[in-house]
């Protein structure tokens, strides 16, 4: 698996345990629908969230959540209308950025909530 991969796939594993952590309940992890994909789908009270994660290992090339464009965001709504489509009666949903930046002192997460799509 390719470096940028492995810290990908890392940072999804400690995203699910900090969104755990965090009183968040993981329902969905890399679901897929047709090209679109969400990297986890978690409920906290009777909020649907739709968390797009990003992790670098370094922030030569910016921060990891300057590296989520309008694309990136369009599709990630369109992946969340088709997963209520498929799993109604949500009310509630929010769209989240979790950013996991591997620093030589330890890890830093900053998450975004409800951001505007």
């Amino acid at each position: 698996m390719a470096e940028h991969n492995e810290t990908g796939s890392k940072g999804e594993k400690l995203a699910v345990e900090w969104l755990t952590q965090h009183g968040y309940e993981i329902r969905q992890e890399n679901w897929r629908y047709r090209h679109w994909e969400v990297d986890i789908i978690a409920q906290k009270g009777d909020t649907l969230h739709f968390i797009e994660v990003k992790t670098r290992r370094s922030t030569k090339f910016g921060n990891p959540e300057e590296s989520i464009n309008k694309q990136k965001m369009k599709n990630l709504k369109d992946a969340a209308e088709q997963y209520q489509h498929l799993n109604p009666g949500w009310k509630w949903i929010q769209f989240d950025v979790l950013a996991i930046l591997f620093k030589p002192d330890g890890i830093d997460y900053w998450f975004n909530q409800d951001v505007y799509l």
